[in-house]
């Protein structure tokens, strides 16, 4: 089935960009909101990113302010793992695992490459699931299969926030603010 060829292409190869081939210039408001779908996999009409949405993640500590009125390559960055994140995870969760990576690997840089890492690895798995010849009658168990291994997913995800929240790993940075990029 061609629908299905081109979501299994897309999942093995759609990345988003490198830290070094972010835009090394700041870029305002408008123009994040344009970038952003370029970065992440993508379907349906719904917006992954508003300036609204982006007002509301730095009033909640997941994004740091923007530098006059132009964003940086760390915000992209976070922009880009918030986008992701926020799709199973609430703002709140986003926030503390964002915290801990951040303490973890000491650079807006570092903790982008690690994530774009992991999603390299768990994209490559959801498309090696994937049917190589499917068919239209593969649909609705294929669907359910995806369903339930989000699921599964997700509540082993929420069951480790909690492992961690009971270990004090869930905090701000040390000073209480992100990194600014340097």
């Amino acid at each position: 089935m061609e629908e299905l060829e081109e979501l299994k292409e897309r999942m093995a190869q759609d990345r988003p960009v490198e830290w070094a081939s972010f835009p090394d210039l700041g870029l305002y408001m408008d123009q994040i909101i344009s970038y952003m779908p370029r970065q992440l996999i993508h379907y349906g009409e719904g917006e992954l990113l508003t300036s609204a949405m982006v007002n509301n993640y730095i009033k909640d500590g997941l994004l740091p302010r923007a530098e006059g009125k132009r964003y940086s390559r760390t915000h992209l960055a976070y922009l880009t793992a918030i986008c992701v994140l926020k799709q199973v995870l609430s703002v709140r969760e986003v926030k503390d695992l964002l915290a801990v990576g951040e303490s973890r690997k000491g650079s807006a840089e570092a903790l982008y490459t690690y994530f774009c890492k992991q999603l390299d690895g768990v994209l490559r798995e959801t498309s090696d699931f994937l049917p190589q010849d499917g068919t239209e009658e593969d649909l609705p168990r294929l669907a359910l299969a995806l369903a339930l291994r989000s699921y599964a997913d997700r509540l082993a995800c929420q069951r480790v926030l909690d492992i961690m929240a009971e270990h004090g790993m869930p905090a701000e940075p040390a000073n209480g603010k992100r990194k600014k990029e340097r």
